[in-house]
């Protein structure tokens, strides 16, 4: 099953699952005579989890036959627009295959620790309380990496969320001006204590940060005390308010490693060294952390970001009375800059066989399986679950299956690693031939988008029919860059064939 155009090869779908307000409750669904699951439907459209959307519909689906489309007239989504057209959906849908879930195994074994599922939690607002945390452990995330706790509770602001946006799309990337737990230290243990007694096969990673040696070794010892399966050392918060907190810690290779060793001292624990990535070398550190005595990194945490400024106040958000501060970046934006870090710490010879808690930008079952092809064996979210609910799990879960499933795969730690062969040395590349560009005539809608890139921000290698609109390529001028292949919206235009470059076409395709 191979997806990886996905978004170009069923817009249709993939417009319209974006567009969807994924309601509590959905009206939808409530409304449908015919009983279909159709908000769980979308939502699997929506996180990119196709197979697990077609598995919900029923054999013989009703939806073109329906008269009543009272799951168009429930939309809540009518009142600000139009409704989403949740019948032409499904009928789409039922044109795409059904895969079956094969028995798979998606436990492994984290620093020692044995984890039900890779899919935790990450260290914020989503994991900050019992009542939070326990909800979610019951919808099925395997762990929290309980937000941070210090020796002093964070005077906060207001507020302290913002989000960028992209044309239509919400969330590409989220900033939060937010500092470490404002509970109690005493509600804090009381919260760990409690979860761990209630849900012991869960994993509780206590995220901690202090201010000097003593006291990261008095929390390590707290936590230790509390029931935490594993300590993880915030080294790497980007925006704490005292010098000599978060991120001022991660860029010391020095600090990092006195703060580990005062951790160690504290626990018995496996040790999480989180680190930062407002650095160049995230090695350095991450050296400095094992060497001191962490058994693992978690990379990254949010990235130093000033996110955008208001034209008319010329204030920048989150707005604080017309002021905000540099802040922490995440979100899907993040995904590619958290895959470099992961990659560069997993190709270096002292960390390749260290265990590597991944973050950054996951949304999806899809990201998560990217993190782990580039080596992490844990996963953990916070963004995705602020836009979307903890429910998103059950995508996480059910895609990850299908996945594993339909390509012959015994378990989830099967694909741990398996993309670090195929990223080398720019100089490694093969730089004597050239891929072409193929053109689909019969998916091509003329739309002109491939003509316009190339020219504009390529190699003016594609003209545009004056009938039809389909592109023309001049293959003496293409030097096969596939910006063509990465615009089109209708997926007609695919990696074609490959040829070295005395061999090279010369004549108009």
């Amino acid at each position: 099953m191979n997806t990886s155009h996905l978004l170009y090869k069923e817009p249709f779908l993939m417009e319209e699952a974006s567009g969807c307000l994924l309601c509590n409750d959905a009206p939808c669904a409530k409304a449908c005579p015919h009983g279909l699951a159709l908000e769980e439907m979308i939502r699997s459209l929506r996180l990119e989890n196709m197979a697990g959307a077609v598995n919900r519909l029923p054999d013989a689906l009703p939806c073109a036959s329906c008269r009543t489309k009272e799951c168009l007239q429930a939309c809540l989504k009518a009142k600000l627009n139009r409704p989403v057209p949740i019948d032409a959906m499904m009928v789409k849908l039922a044109t795409q295959r059904k895969t079956a879930q094969k028995n798979v195994d998606l436990s492994i074994d984290f620093c020692g620790v044995h984890c039900e599922n890779p899919f935790f939690l990450s260290s914020s607002v989503v994991g900050s309380n019992y009542d939070m945390v326990a909800k979610a452990f019951d919808m099925g995330w395997a762990g929290v990496a309980f937000k941070t706790i210090g020796m002093f509770v964070p005077n906060e602001v207001s507020p302290r969320f913002d989000a960028l946006r992209k044309e239509a799309l919400p969330f590409v990337g989220f900033k939060n001006i937010e500092q470490i737990s404002e509970c109690s230290l005493e509600s804090n243990v009381s919260y760990i204590s409690r979860l761990k007694k209630d849900y012991p096969s869960k994993v509780i990673i206590a995220s901690i940060m202090g201010q000097n040696d003593e006291e990261w070794t008095a929390l390590a010892e707290m936590m230790t005390d509390a029931g935490a399966d594993i300590i993880e050392c915030n080294f790497s918060c980007p925006h704490m308010a005292a010098n000599g907190l978060g991120s001022d810690v991660g860029q010391s290779p020095e600090l990092v490693a006195s703060y580990t060793k005062a951790v160690r001292m504290g626990t018995h624990l496996p040790i999480l060294a989180k680190m930062t990535p407002n650095i160049g070398n995230m090695e350095i550190p991450a050296i400095a952390a094992i060497e001191a005595g962490a058994t693992g990194i978690a990379a990254i945490n949010t990235i130093k970001c000033v996110m955008n400024v208001d034209l008319d106040t010329f204030s920048s958000g989150p707005d604080v009375e017309g002021k905000t501060s540099v802040g922490g970046y995440s979100g899907k934006a993040v995904k590619p800059i958290a895959l470099r870090f992961i990659h560069d710490m997993k190709s270096c010879c002292k960390l390749k066989h260290v265990p590597i808690s991944g973050m950054g930008g996951i949304e999806t079952w899809r990201d998560a399986a990217e993190f782990m092809a580039l080596g992490c064996k844990n996963i953990q979210v916070t963004t995705a679950v602020m836009q979307y609910g903890y429910r998103i799990i059950d995508d996480m879960i059910e895609g990850m299956k299908l996945y594993l499933s339909d390509h012959g795969y015994g378990g989830v730690s099967d694909i741990v690693g398996k993309a670090l062969p195929r990223i080398i040395d720019a100089d490694d590349l093969n730089r004597e031939s050239i891929c072409y560009p193929k053109f689909d005539r019969g998916k091509c809608i003329g739309c002109g988008r491939c003509y316009v890139s190339c020219y504009d921000g390529g190699h003016q290698a594609l003209k545009q029919d004056k009938k039809t609109g389909a592109p023309i390529m001049d293959a003496a001028k293409c030097v096969g860059c596939h910006l063509c292949v990465a615009v089109c919206p209708a997926g007609a235009i695919v990696p074609g064939p490959r040829v070295q470059k005395s061999k090279q076409f010369k004549e108009v395709v």
